[in-house]
């Protein structure tokens, strides 16, 4: 089991950035695929973003694409979240999740076993 604590959230303004971060204690964390979801008040959860374990293939969810980037540092235990240009509705609490996964495989959104707590992003407008 790997045990998962984002930081780097907090309340910002509509077109700025935050850099959210997830770090990891327990097992390797190179043998996880890693993603970020998030879930506001009254909405289902939504997977934004993956990054395979090798770090070479990503998945983004299109509201979030070309806004969001997704990154990892196998040496450092990390996977971070940068986001740009954030909106309103980006306005939620986010959660890292690890998944034991292939190399390059990107997890599917089922195929997260361990989760965060989470860090809360509020955007105004």
């Amino acid at each position: 089991q790997v045990q998962l604590v984002e930081s780097g959230g907090g309340l910002v303004q509509a077109g700025d950035s935050l850099r959210l971060s997830c770090a990891a204690s327990g097992r390797l964390f190179s043998m996880y695929g890693m993603g970020w979801a998030r879930q506001a008040p009254g909405k289902e959860n939504e997977f934004v973003a993956a990054v395979s374990r090798s770090g070479g293939s990503t998945y983004y969810a299109d509201s979030v694409k070309g806004r969001f980037t997704i990154s990892r540092d196998n040496a450092k235990r990390t996977v971070y979240l940068q986001m740009n240009s954030l909106k309103p509705e980006d306005t939620a609490l986010y959660r890292c999740a690890a998944a034991e996964t292939s190399w390059n495989q990107v997890p599917p959104p089922g195929g997260f076993g361990s989760w965060g707590q989470g860090t809360q992003v509020t955007v105004s407008s």
